[in-house]
């Protein structure tokens, strides 16, 4: 039996040349093209049909590696299973398999693909692929999806988790995204290694939201008029554009975009489009006395108010440099309580601390003023008007109160300087 089982020899299987089938027992044959091709062949009948399955060429496959993959087969055989069919539905598997495997990288570009039509603006965009690219694609970008754990996750946080907290918190977030596009895509399974809840809390220190915001430098209130005082003896465009933000207590881009088109000088309103709103909804300003009196000298002879050179927007940093000039000459320079140097968005601060402890207006009407949500939905929905009369005398009001230069004795003992 055993001689009927290995008939051929590793010497024979060199020498033989001529074309043909030469058995060495349990369905293996020595296979030889007319062209002297020599490779192994299993064969069997099942259900009175005859099949062949090719296991490899001799100068791969040895004599020995052949047999012991007609074993293999011969005992797939005894299980009910068709040797030939199982190896093509292998293969099958390891095809679907490589076309699902799919890297982070790809995974985020379809991530990103699919989900830009509903992200407000273009920067956005720029945002997810950057903070991917910086912090994640150097250590996950190229593996694939499949394949990454918690242990990589945090690889790409801990670097930056307590210096650059919020772009970590960010990241995080956007790795737990894309993980989870690629799961409901079919190419991960399990638990997303990058949710925080029950998971990379254990891990990452929790640094709470308080700790690493940082808000915009702002000029106590009490200097804003001597400092509007100042700004007015400034020329520029620039200049003209920082004092309308301060009167308005409207963001630097909304006061930059603005377009004449915007504006009803009869009804005394500007009506800033929800497109160019961080909130994405319509805000109406009142106007005051002195905005109107700015725009009133502006030139009208393009669509954007302050226009810059070629009749194009300011940009954000013409507005900082006007604020940084004043700095460099005015002494004391205009500063926080922090000793920080005051910037153009931190006059909506100003603003709304003006608005808390020198007047009597409530809360919601300087938050509306603002253009802010009110944080509790309960009070969103039954204050859904704009306070659209008591905002323009709280604005006319403000505008007085930016025109007043304290006296020597107050602005000494606000500033501490003689």
């Amino acid at each position: 039996m055993a001689r009927q089982q290995n008939r051929l020899t590793a010497l024979k299987v060199t020498k033989l040349t001529k074309r043909g089938l030469y058995a060495d027992g349990g369905g293996l044959y020595l296979q030889v093209t007319p062209a002297g091709v020599k490779s192994w062949l299993f064969r069997y009948m099942e259900a009175g049909k005859s099949y062949g399955m090719g296991l490899g060429p001799t100068h791969t496959v040895s004599l020995a590696e052949a047999r012991q993959k007609a074993l293999e087969a011969r005992k797939l055989r005894i299980d009910g299973i068709n040797p030939l069919k199982a190896k093509k539905q292998s293969q099958m598997a390891a095809t679907l398999a490589d076309a699902k495997m799919m890297t982070f990288d790809q995974c985020a570009e379809a991530y990103i693909k699919a989900h830009q039509a509903s992200w407000a603006n273009a920067k956005h965009r720029a945002q997810w692929t950057n903070t991917l690219n910086t912090y994640a694609s150097p250590v996950i970008g190229k593996l694939p999806v499949a394949e990454i754990d918690t242990g990589l996750v945090v690889k790409c946080l801990t670097p930056i988790w307590e210096s650059k907290t919020e772009t970590a918190t960010r990241v995080r977030g956007r790795i737990e995204s894309v993980l989870g596009w690629a799961a409901t895509s079919g190419y991960r399974t399990g638990e997303n290694p990058a949710r925080w809840k029950g998971h990379l809390e254990n891990l990452l220190a929790t640094i709470s939201k308080n700790s690493r915001e940082k808000h915009h430098p702002s000029l106590p209130w009490q200097h804003v008029g001597t400092f509007i005082s100042a700004l007015r003896l400034r020329k520029g465009v620039s200049a003209r554009a920082v004092e309308f933000a301060i009167l308005t207590a409207c963001r630097s881009g909304e006061v930059r975009g603005a377009k004449w088109a915007e504006f009803d000088l009869k009804r005394k309103v500007w009506t800033i489009p929800a497109e160019r709103m961080k909130a994405k909804r319509e805000h109406e300003v009142p106007l005051s006395d002195a905005a109107l009196a700015i725009l009133d000298s502006m030139p009208s002879d393009t669509d954007i108010v302050f226009a810059g050179t070629k009749g194009q927007p300011l940009s954000d940093m013409s507005l900082t440099a006007v604020i940084r000039r004043m700095n460099d000459n005015d002494a004391p320079a205009w500063v926080d309580a922090e000793g920080k140097g005051v910037t153009v968005h931190g006059f909506r601060s100003s603003f709304r601390m003006w608005a808390a402890e020198a007047t009597n207006y409530p809360r919601d009407v300087a938050e509306h003023a603002l253009a802010h949500q009110l944080p509790d939905a309960v009070e969103r929905a039954y204050q859904r008007g704009s306070q659209f009369t008591k905002r323009t005398a709280l604005m006319a009001d403000w505008s007085v109160y930016c025109g007043t230069v304290p006296t020597a004795a107050v602005v000494k003992s606000i500033r501490g300087v003689a």
